[in-house]
């Protein structure tokens, strides 16, 4: 692979250094091979220590490394040959290369699984009359070694395949002078290989050609869900970043509205914006009247007016008339950008969980091996002979596969998604109930997620509502929009006009009439206040419609549970303090904040894990995503946009809060049910390492009782079906 990227980049590897302006440079790799927080942690700290690296991230999910260097003078292909000594292949970072490796490992994964499990069917229809004789009649030595050799030309060729994803890690690792998971694993099938290979030319009484590839299957499984799992955690900041526009309209020097790339957009530059596009970098405003629908960004149901001279964000989309905008910023600086960093930033620090297993399994290999290696030399010692002593030493590897230890917590994982999902909840991330048992503050955005998330007309009359229909079906305005649900269908004003933060005017029956702010309307006295509409003839009087964001049903009744179980409760919202601080009361809750920006929402929750907080953030706007990827645990709703949905770790299928009391339930039941699981793991490998050594099981016995201890975690997992 190293090859490769030598050939690809011809030597002159600057070519993917990305300069900025104080002198400092990134590079983007995109790293094979890394599977565990164990891999995460060995990259960044390794790379970390290289001349002139100062920051190295990996995200596992998508397999880039993200490097910040002091200078673009820094030799990228130290950078490559540091990673190809750990074990690692490396090519510059490409989306579209990153998911054809995706794609193309599943693909692989997938045939190694077919394989192992067709060669152990196959491999135990031979094997078993062995042992068990056919047809009720003992085998004769001819017959046995035929039987034997039929279950060789089955078991071993599709154990050498399926097996190949373990003997490529293993020797990746050991290439670099480390032992991975994968290498008393590869071990422990070649020996049971050639054990059985041994024992077959010798017409002795067993083979275990059906063991090493039924403990290939089983791994292969969970080697399996692992992937699917990490291939399914889509990338929330990629997803974030798709709502900019491919090409933007920009003004040159000679006056010329021309279409050229997002990514060409420099600070200072001209751009143009119609009604219903998107701003596509952070711009201020140079002509026009800006009405700005800023809910992905802030929450807010109401259209922001925007003053000329003020800061349009990327991300908004113009509801008014054509906008001229001057670029503040490129799009990789956007406030969309720097969302997306917040994101990914979060996706990288996730469970403690992960790095307790990645300790463990660096003790496994180095004791399972000299455990092994003590076992074939004290037995031939002792006055086995080589062959007894080798058996006893493959069935020690095999025995204390760490295969009940892997599934102690996916077992449950996935039992407890299952009833999660019966409930309306879907679970994500395969450490997500593992943080949600751990919170203690649950954090709640409030449009949307405690409200239903779109305004709705309270104490007008019909006969008003009636009136004010027609205007308010010529407006993309949410409030106008809610006027229209509320009328039904029926016909449309003529001469519409739109005048941009301030209302709508149009003929109804022949009579001019207004719809919008208060002093649009002719109404003089009035204080704005942006949860109410005013309608009126202009010939007529004038009337107002107000409008609320109803709290969901069982708001409060979700809010009281969770303080029931000991949780304390919060509101981060980006809407006015006056809003918020309705909502909040009606529901229960006693603090509350407003008016925050999505850096606002993530520090406040940077600022709770640094008291020691838990947190568990449950919002939906693009506002939350940043603060969702921060959190410890986060949920967010079905009807949240897709960046949300992707940055959380659990999603409501359902429009009912309670799921969110369901899923800490659970996950507090899954934490116990997890932990009986470890202790069992624990006991069996205390017994099963012994009585191997001691040569009370054969490799087949030994992959029987793996498979069994594999059994007892997942019925014990089973249990979590049941519950309230």
């Amino acid at each position: 692979m190293a090859l490769t990227f030598d050939a690809t980049v011809g030597g002159d590897m600057s070519a993917f250094l990305r300069r900025r302006d104080d002198g400092r440079a990134g590079l983007d790799l995109l790293v094979t091979g890394a599977r565990c927080a164990g891999c995460i942690s060995k990259i960044e700290r390794e790379m970390s220590r290289l001349p002139g690296v100062e920051t190295a991230r990996l995200n596992l999910s998508t397999g880039r490394l993200s490097l910040g260097l002091a200078n673009a003078a820094v030799d990228p292909g130290v950078i490559i040959r540091t990673l190809v000594g750990l074990g690692y292949a490396a090519t510059p970072f490409d989306p579209g290369a990153a998911l054809q490796q995706r794609d193309r490992e599943g693909r692989e994964l997938i045939l190694a699984l077919a394989v192992a499990g067709f060669g152990a069917m196959n491999a135990m229809m031979f094997s078993v009359p062995i042992w068990a004789g056919l047809f009720d009649q003992e085998l004769g030595p001819a017959t046995r070694t035929m039987m034997m050799w039929m279950s060789g030309a089955v078991g071993a060729p599709c154990a050498i395949f399926a097996g190949m994803t373990f003997f490529k890690s293993a020797w990746r690792s050991l290439r670099a002078g480390r032992a991975n998971m994968d290498v008393p694993i590869s071990v422990g099938v070649i020996l049971t290989l050639v054990i059985s290979f041994s024992e077959t030319f010798l017409n002795g009484r067993d083979a275990y050609f059906d063991a090493a590839v039924s403990l290939l299957f089983l791994l292969l499984i969970g080697r399996w869900l692992d992937h699917k799992l990490r291939a399914s955690a889509r990338s929330a900041a990629g997803d974030l970043l798709a709502l900019q526009a491919t090409s933007v309209s920009l003004i040159d020097a000679s006056g010329r509205e021309r279409s050229v790339p997002l990514s060409e957009v420099r600070p200072g530059d001209i751009l143009r914006v119609r009604p219903g596009d998107r701003i596509p970098v952070d711009a201020t405003l140079e002509e026009g009247e800006a009405l700005l629908d800023n809910s992905l960004l802030t929450g807010e149901s109401a259209p922001e007016r925007v003053a000329q001279g003020a800061l349009c964000r990327a991300g908004a989309v113009n509801t008014a008339g054509l906008l001229t905008l001057r670029a503040r910023a490129a799009s990789e600086d956007s406030s969309l950008a720097a969302i997306a960093r917040l994101i990914e930033a979060g996706a990288q620090s996730r469970s403690r969980y992960v790095r307790l297993a990645d300790r463990a399994a660096t003790l496994y290999v180095p004791l399972v091996h000299s455990a092994a290696l003590a076992t074939f030399a004290g037995g031939w010692a002792l006055g086995l002979d080589p062959r007894e002593a080798l058996i006893r030493a493959v069935a020690l590897l095999i025995v204390t596969c760490p295969c009940a230890l892997g599934l102690a917590v996916p077992a449950v994982q996935i039992v407890a998604s299952a009833r999660l999902f019966r409930k309306g909840v879907l679970v994500k991330s395969g450490a997500a109930l593992e943080r949600l048992a751990e919170v203690d503050h649950v954090v709640f955005d409030k449009t949307g997620v405690l409200t239903e998330g779109r305004p709705a007309l309270i104490q007008t009359s019909r006969s008003v509502v009636a009136m004010a229909a027609p205007l308010a079906r010529a407006s993309n305005h949410p409030m106008s929009r809610a006027v229209a649900r509320a009328a039904g269908d029926g016909p449309v004003a003529l001469e519409v006009v739109e005048h941009a933060g301030l209302g709508v005017e149009g003929l109804i029956n022949g009579r001019r009439a207004r719809l919008g702010r208060a002093a649009f309307v002719g109404v003089s006295n009035a204080r704005p206040v942006e949860t109410e509409l005013w309608f009126g003839f202009e010939d007529g009087p004038k009337v107002r419609l107000r409008f609320s964001d109803t709290p969901r049903p069982d708001a409060a009744r979700a809010v009281a549970a969770l303080r029931a179980r000991g949780l304390t409760v919060e509101i981060l919202s980006g809407d006015q303090a006056g809003v918020v601080e309705a909502v909040a009361q009606t529901v229960g809750i006693t603090e509350w904040r407003a008016g925050l920006l999505p850096g606002d929402k993530a520090e406040a929750v940077d600022r709770l894990a640094a008291a020691g907080r838990k947190v568990l953030m449950v919002g939906d706007g693009l506002n939350d995503a940043a603060a969702l990827a921060r959190a410890h645990a986060a949920i967010a709703p079905g009807s949240a946009i897709e960046a949300s949905q992707n940055a959380a770790d659990l999603v409501l299928t359902q429009d009912a809060l309670m799921a969110v009391v369901e899923a800490i339930d659970v996950a507090r039941s899954a934490r116990s049910r997890a932990l009986e699981n470890f202790g069992f793991a624990t006991l069996y490998n205390l017994v099963a390492a012994p009585a191997a050594m001691f040569g009370l099981v054969n490799p087949f016995v030994a992959a029987l009782a793996m498979s069994g201890s594999s059994l007892v975690v997942t019925v014990n997992a089973l249990r979590l079906r049941g519950g309230r």
